[in-house]
Order: structure tokens, then sequence, then C-alpha cells
């Protein structure tokens, strides 16, 4: 029996528009979509086998597998990503893993950073307690990283 052998790419997506009102509409799928034709438009037609995992709307992190041998080449695609379904962002990898388990533990702790950029970006008390909804958010995210499996 063979075992694959596999990497683990935590990215987070930075929005570049202006409009915070309107945050970018994207998802798994349109991430999935935009990192394949990185790949075809970058590199060719080459066999990389990678899945999206796990996409927050919220945070705009996103947890990519893909194989060992092909991480850099989706690591080169991610970084040369300029937008996802017409939303310009900056692609940011964050972790790099061979586990599951470690990224896991690098998004949760992400998580709990961009959680605290929102929270310091609403600077008067009154918005601070109305995005307190970020608490449920940090619970739920957590639970649904903690469950991915291989």
């Amino acid at each position: 029996m063979v075992r694959f052998k596999n990497r683990w790419l935590l990215v987070e997506f930075i929005s570049i528009s202006n409009d915070t009102s309107a945050p970018p509409s994207f998802d798994a799928k349109h991430v999935y979509a935009a990192l394949r034709q990185s790949i075809l438009s970058n590199f060719g037609d080459t066999g990389w086998g990678a899945t999206v995992k796990y996409f927050s709307p919220t945070t705009h992190l996103c947890i990519i597998r893909v194989a060992r041998d092909q991480h850099t080449l989706a690591w080169g695609a991610v970084t040369l990503l300029t937008s996802i379904n017409g939303a310009r962002v900056i692609p940011h990898v964050v972790h790099v893993s061979g586990t599951i388990k470690h990224v896991q533990l690098a998004a949760i702790k992400h998580n709990r950073h961009v959680v605290a950029r929102f929270r310091a970006i609403a600077k008067t008390p009154e918005q601070y307690h109305a995005q307190d909804s970020y608490e449920a958010y940090l619970g739920q995210s957590t639970r649904e990283i903690e469950a991915l499996q291989e």
C-alpha cells in the first residue's frame, strides 16, 4: 500500500478594494478555479492534484491540500494570483505544513489574529460590542477547522 504525502498551504486572501462596506464575494470553488487557471496560464498543463479543503468567507482564510512533489508549483500559482471571481486580492501564504494537524493549529491561531485586527478597526466601543459576534465565529470556525480530515 502506498502512502500519499501531501503539503498543506494556509493562505489568506487580502482584499485590495477600498470599499470596506461590500467585502469581496468568492468561495472555495472560486478559489479553486482561480488557482487552477493560474497554474495553467503560468506553468502549463501539469498534474498538480490540489484541493481546497477549507475556506472562510469572513476572514478569507483558505487551506489547500497539494501533493508533496507539486507544493512549490501550487505555492507559486497562489503567489501569482491577482484576482478571484473579479475581486482583486493579495495572497499571503501564512503557513506550509506536512500534516493537517499543524495547519489546523496555525489556522486557528491566525483566525484569532485576523479577528483581533477586525476589532482594532472598529475603534469605538459601540462598534466593538456590535461586532462581538466574532466570538461565535471563532468558536464555529475552530470546530470546522478541527473537523477537517485528510
